[in-house]
């Protein structure tokens, strides 16, 4: 299943890339970076899984030092400062941010499964997702940052937090939300979620993406137009038709049938990561692998809501599928880890 999703994706990159002329460069690099993350998977998996636990804090360490080295030395990308540029290539720290999250988040967990209702988890676990949060805030990234904040509230509910608990969180997030409307976001953040709600009120400006990716998705119908012939995304019609909406592509090119049989294998994937955890025999193996999921789910979820228009457009990269060498990467490593607490090698 996530080997056919990385393949979907480096093909339709691929057929973007000679659809519009250009030397297929993007291809060539989502192949580096899947030789890359090919070895990091084989080596993950075949780490004691008492590695990660013991190295947990670590990892976030790392992470949170490369996010604030980033905001000093890293490179404007399309309005955010959040990549590194390494010769030819880039690298983006909040991706492997998301592994080291999944890791410190598990190992906290299970250090403290016996008080895992208790609000100092609460506020413990809360803390530990706010500082990458508000560094990537800064670069800004929002999309990147309202995906780790969904990460947490989806890991309060696996590990069943008090509901009062919850339902405080939810409205500090309310007022927050309104405050930042008012003091934070920047006019096209404003834009972007006026779209959301009303696409048509400026669908030559803010609203012009969603509305090429929704024809894109119509436009394939059943069978869809074939590889390389969309109007939409081979026309240049449809920006960032690589990365932000390599679904919209894929559904122009291959239709409804193409769509569900992708659809079908990130579901069959979300099955394989939950057949893992009824088997885990570990506090910390369990945490790992549901938080996996929920990462991995979360984006996946992001991306295709935004593509369809059910989501507002965020910049969240479809995982395995869409362009971009730090996602692929980090998502195979963190599928590796996840492997590797599904052996159980201690």
């Amino acid at each position: 299943d996530a080997l056919w999703l990385i393949a979907i994706g480096i093909i339709t990159i691929w057929s973007v890339d000679v659809a519009r002329g250009g030397d297929v460069a993007n291809g060539k690099r989502q192949l580096f970076a899947l030789a890359i993350g090919f070895a990091l998977f084989a080596i993950a998996s075949g780490v004691a899984a008492n590695f990660y636990r013991a190295t947990a804090h670590l990892w976030y360490v790392v992470g949170i030092a490369a996010l604030i080295a980033v905001l000093i030395f890293g490179t404007v990308i399309r309005g955010t400062r959040g990549w590194f540029q390494i010769g030819g290539f880039s690298l983006q720290p909040i991706e492997f941010m998301k592994v080291a999250l999944v890791l410190v988040f598990a190992a906290f967990a299970s250090r403290q499964r016996h008080a895992l209702k208790h609000f100092s988890f609460f506020l413990g676990s809360a803390f530990l997702v706010a500082v990458p949060m508000a560094l990537t805030i800064m670069q800004p990234d929002f999309g990147s940052a309202m995906l780790l904040g969904l990460f947490w509230f989806c890991m309060m509910l696996v590990v069943r937090a008090r509901a009062r608990y919850v339902v405080s969180l939810i409205a500090l997030v309310a007022v927050g939300s309104t405050m930042a409307w008012f003091f934070v976001l920047q006019p096209y953040q404003k834009d972007r979620l006026v779209t959301f709600i009303d696409p048509a009120h400026d669908p030559l400006g803010a609203g012009y993406n969603i509305t090429q990716s929704i024809i894109a998705v119509g436009s394939g119908r059943f069978l869809g137009r074939g590889l390389g012939l969309g109007s939409q995304s081979q026309l240049r019609f449809l920006p960032e038709s690589h990365t932000d909406f390599i679904f919209a592509v894929i559904a122009e090119a291959f239709g409804l049938i193409g769509s569900l049989i992708v659809v079908g294998s990130f579901v069959l994937l979300w099955y394989r990561l939950i057949r893992m955890m009824t088997r885990a025999t570990d506090d910390f193996h369990l945490f790992v692998l549901s938080g996996a999921l929920v990462m991995l789910a979360g984006q996946w979820m992001v991306n295709l809501g935004a593509t369809i228009g059910l989501l507002p457009v965020t910049g969240v990269p479809m995982p395995l599928v869409s362009y971009g060498g730090s996602s692929l990467v980090a998502t195979l490593l963190l599928l590796g880890i996840a492997e590797s607490m599904h052996l159980g090698k201690r």
